[in-house]
This record gives structure tokens, sequence and C-alpha cells, in this order.
């Protein structure tokens, strides 16, 4: 997984290296789409889902990219990015049967206090989460904390989507709610941390409202009220040590099997 992982994290670092006004989320896929094939990894979200009876076709990218006030699940196409504009790279792989998953959010340009505010809070929830992982804790006191940093903050939590277990297949159980769900409260779906146990961890906060609506093209997923919403996401596992970011950095060694390009630290996204 560690693998996959990897290759998540170089692909995030190749689209955020042409992140800019005016590009188009097209081209923004296709730098997550080239990184995969350069590994011959196979990419986790092209054709995933879809119910033809529904009338709801299979996702049509590598990457769910989503602006402003879409939270989640955005479909890559000709819309050019802006001055202004926060967008969430939502994307996985897998290779060796194993997979990996990540979002970040991005400011392009000048962005608003309360936006980048937004962002900040949402990685701190992420971060959070991480940070309290050990063997034998609950997961619900984990959501519990996650809940009260993002309320705190006069923010919201979807409560309609959250992680998942991740391993052989991109979902698996447990779901991973971002926030004391019912059947957490009561047990039925608490789980305990304990080593082996590999989770998709992603925060998705509103500026707003909780709420959330589906547009026509049966994928995107908006925010009710059309604040804007951020996105952050690690594919995390458990061990007896302690927490590890399975789509965090590189370390030396992984660094000298990667390409130039990356050496340069300075240039790297880290979340």
């Amino acid at each position: 997984m560690r693998a996959a992982g990897l290759i998540v994290w170089q692909a995030h670092q190749a689209a955020t290296r042409i992140l800019k006004p005016g590009i188009t989320t097209a081209e923004i896929n296709e730098a997550f789409a080239e990184t995969f094939r350069s590994y011959d990894a196979a990419p986790l979200f092209l054709n995933y889902g879809g119910n033809e009876a529904d009338g709801v076709p299979p996702f049509p990218a590598e990457t769910c990219i989503s602006i402003n006030e879409e939270v989640v699940h955005g479909i890559p196409g000709s819309r050019k990015l802006v001055e202004g504009d926060i967008v969430s790279l939502d994307t996985g792989c897998r290779i060796g049967g194993w997979c990996g998953d990540a979002a970040v959010t991005h400011a392009i340009g000048k962005i608003s206090s309360n936006q980048r505010r937004l962002m900040r809070v949402t990685l701190e929830t992420l971060d959070l989460a991480i940070d309290m992982m050990k063997p034998g804790v609950m997961w619900s006191e984990i959501a519990i904390a996650m809940e009260n940093i993002v309320h705190e903050n006069g923010f919201s939590v979807v409560e309609s989507m959250v992680g998942h277990g991740i391993g052989k297949e991109l979902h698996e159980p447990p779901q991973v709610p971002n926030y004391l769900s019912e059947d957490l409260e009561t047990g039925e779906k608490d789980f305990d941390l304990r080593p082996g146990v590999v989770l998709a961890i992603e925060p998705m906060v509103n500026a707003g409202v909780p709420e959330i609506e589906y547009l026509d093209d049966a994928w995107t997923v908006v925010t009710e009220d059309r604040q804007p919403s951020a996105h952050f996401e690690h594919t995390v596992a458990m061990t007896a040590a302690g927490p590890v970011r399975l789509t965090g950095p590189p370390n030396d060694e992984e660094l000298a099997n990667m390409p130039e390009w990356l050496h340069d630290k300075d240039q790297w996204l880290v979340w």
C-alpha cells in the first residue's frame, strides 16, 4: 500500500506544479493520469461505480476535481480555474493489488480570508485525527474531536459522506465518519484502532450548512447553500508504533527512486 500511496503523492505533486488561473480541469486530470501511466498503476476512479438502472454513468476520469461549492466528485472537463477559486483534487490508484487514496484542497491565487480559514481548519481536522490514532483508541473518540474543532470554528461537517477502510479495494469496511454519528454513539459501528487497520480519513467541511445536493451529472456533490467546501484526505495505516501516512511524502531512500524533478523539497506540496 505504501507503493500505491507514493504514486498518489507523486501524482498530486505533478498536478500542483501546473495549477494556475486559466488551466482547465481536464488538463489537471491529465497530470494525474500521466503519473499513473508512468508506473503502470491502475486509476481507481476511472469508470468507478455507476448504475444503469438509475441513469448514473460510471465516473469518467482519473480524478475528482471539485471547485468552490463543489464538495466532492466533480467531473473534469473544459472549465477553467480562475483567481479566487479553491479546488479540491481527489484521486487514487492500485498497484500490486493494493490501493492508495488522497485528497487536498488548493487556493488559486488570492482567496478570501474565510476560504483560507476553511482550508486551514479542514487540514487541522485531518491532522488531529491522525495524531489521535493509537492502538486501542475507539474511532468515536476521534470523531468527536474532529466534529468539535470544525464547530468551534463556525463551520459544519458533511454528515452524509464519510471516510472508509481501504486495502485491496478502494472502499472497504469500516465506514469512517468525521463526526459522532448515531451508529458510533450507540457503539453499533464503532471500532477500535489496532495494528493492521488502514483507513482513508477524509474530513469534508462546509463554510455554511452541512446539507448537500447532487448536480444533474449524477456525480458532482455541492453544498446546499452554495457556500464553499474543503476536503483533505490521507490513507493512514495503524501500526504498533503509531499511525503512518501511506500517501505522505517519501523518505530519502524512497526519494532516490523517484523522478529527478521531485528532489527539490522546497517545491513539495506537503499536507
